[in-house]
Order: C-alpha cells, then structure tokens, then sequence
C-alpha cells in the first residue's frame, strides 16, 4: 500500500518505514533551530562585483559553503506572488483524486521521473513518508511532456517559467563560487550547466504521520546534484541539516529559498566546499509541500576536482566519475553517502 493510501486510511506507517539504527542519529524532538546564513545574492551581478558589498557577501557565501554547504538566499529576484503561485499549483497536483494522479505514473513508463515513490533498490531500503512529482526541464528537448500535468491547466507554464528564473539564479552562483575560489570562468559552469546538462525538478508531498518520532519524510542524504534550489513550505518547517554533528532545523524565511550543495560540486572543488547531510522530518499534524530544483551534468560527462584547486597541501581528495547521480541515489538508499565511494 502507498504512502498517500495510508495516509489517507490515516493507517500507522508499516515496519519498511520505521527508522532503523543510523550513524546519524536518530530522530530528535526538537532539535535547535539552524544559523543557517542568509546571503544577499542580488549582489552577485557583473555590476555588483568589486563594491565593498559584493565582497563581504562573496566572503559569507565561501564560508558557508566550506562550513554547512547550506545557505538561504535573497534577492533572488522572483517574486514572493510567483514563489505562492508555484506552491499553489504543486498543491493543486497533489489534491487531485489518486487515479487523475496516476496518469502520471512512474510505473507506468519506468524510470525515476513521474509521478509516485521512490524506487526501491535495496531490501535493506527504509522508506520515505512522501510522494512525489519528478520532471525533467531541460534540456527543452528532453523533456517528458506526457507526464507533464496538465490539471492544473497552468501547472506547465508555471514550471517552465520557475525553471528558466532557477536556472538563471544557478548560473549566477556558480559564477560566485568559482569568484570566491579565485578560478576561472566556466570552471564549473561549462560541466554542471552547460548546454547537455540535465536540471529536474521534484515536487515534494508530505502526508501526516501519526509517528512522526519514528518515521522520516526523508531519509539522511546528501544531494547528488551540483546545486539543489528548494522552495519551502510556506508554514511547515521539516528540513534540517547536520551541521558539526548536529541536527538544526532550517528556518522559514520569508520570500528566501534554500540553497543547497550538492555532492559534485563538493568534487569539483577539492572538497573545500561541503555538500551538507540533511534530512526532512514528518509532522504529526499538518502536510508539507517543498519544490526542489536541481542539475547534474549529462551522465556521459565525467568530473573530477578542477585541476587548479590540487596542489602540495590540498592533495586531490576524489577520483573522476561519470553519472555520479546514480551513484549517490543507490548510496543513500543504503543508508550510506555516495561520495565517500569516490575518496582517494
């Protein structure tokens, strides 16, 4: 039986979705709420670059990224009535009956994107409290429009839309990134957002769960992407991130979106950015909605530390890799972290 069926039934959560012992500890209570950074990103235009501004927030946004690979952030430009309306038709998916759903189903054409949960690859699996929308957007012509919603009838616009404003905002970051290390331009960006690279987004839905103690929306994991762009819900905090050893909650900000890195750029910087463990916890009480947005190179491009960022005292920290992704989703299914596989 699916989540969303049990949910619905209000069933408890079957033995396969109750957590486990883990080396990253159980599910706390109430664990501190996060100092998560909050960067101004507006600052990273070509016309920004070199004010005294532009440089504190270059600083804030190496440190983060060294420290928790996690950070939220503002001046985005998009607009707080368009983050509503992309939360607003991702809702209006997952209030549609089960079988208008099911159009969409991954089951139906295989593989990950679609409509449903996750795929299971291990008998050792612990499954997620969640389901789940996947779609590929770009590049254009891979997209798979047949499991494209078409209820709501705005649902592809507003995607199409949010994806071209994502993927704009990824540029400019990665540009920032490759300012903060003193690389040259395109040192990331030709791999993870070139013309063959892949960006999908995932529509996160998570039911009410009468253990919540015991049960995880999702389970630890770090991100295998280059970069994750998450809009949260709006009133439903559940994200947190391990930071030192601890679980801290990522707070709701108003009209801010959550970055996080993912595990390839972690290396293709050598490992001096870290891409963070982070998990999502259920509520007992009230549903949780979040969009995440995330690219990866074509699975044919491999990528390894860029070249400049190895030397005598950072020895290359990881070996070259193609299709990581797939790696990384295995991995954490297993309960363990993909990049560790790749340490030299």
């Amino acid at each position: 039986m699916s989540v969303e069926e049990l949910s619905i039934k209000g069933d408890e959560p079957p033995a396969e979705y109750i957590v486990k012992e883990s080396k990253f500890g159980g599910i706390e209570s109430s664990p501190e709420s996060g100092q998560i950074p909050i960067i101004d990103i507006s600052l990273f235009s070509s016309s920004s670059f070199g004010t005294k501004e532009a440089e504190i927030e270059l600083n804030k946004l190496r440190s983060a990224l060294s420290l928790s690979g996690c950070f939220q952030a503002i001046g985005h430009g998009i607009s707080s009535s368009f983050l509503d309306k992309v939360r607003e038709v991702a809702t209006q998916f997952f209030e549609l009956p089960v079988e208008k759903k099911q159009k969409y189903s991954r089951e139906i054409y295989g593989g990950q994107e679609g409509y449903g949960e996750d795929v299971i690859v291990s008998e050792k699996q612990v499954l997620d409290w969640l389901y789940r929308l996947i779609l590929q957007v770009f590049p254009e012509e891979q997209r798979r429009l047949d499991l494209w919603p078409e209820n709501p009838n705005d649902f592809r616009e507003v995607l199409h839309e949010y994806a071209t404003k994502v993927k704009f905002i990824m540029h400019v970051l990665f540009k920032a990134m490759e300012k903060s290390l003193n690389l040259e331009e395109n040192s990331f960006l030709d791999k993870l957002l070139g013309e063959k690279a892949q960006m999908r987004a995932r529509f996160n839905f998570y039911p009410r769960c009468s253990r919540a103690n015991k049960v995880f929306g999702l389970k630890p994991h770090i991100d295998g992407s280059g970069m994750t762009i998450l809009l949260q819900d709006k009133e439903v905090e559940g994200l947190q991130v391990l930071v030192d050893g601890i679980w801290v909650r990522v707070p709701i900000v108003p009209a801010a979106i959550v970055v996080n890195l993912g595990a390839q750029m972690q290396i293709m910087s050598n490992g001096i950015f870290k891409s963070p463990v982070h998990r999502v916890v259920t509520n007992p009480e009230r549903m949780r909605l979040s969009v995440a947005l995330y690219n990866a190179p074509d699975p044919e491009t491999e990528i390894g530390p860029v070249e400049k960022l190895i030397d005598e005292t950072r020895p290359r920290s990881y070996k070259n890799v193609k299709n990581y992704a797939y790696i990384n989703y295995e991995c954490t299914q297993r309960g363990e972290l993909g990049v560790e596989t790749l340490k030299i």
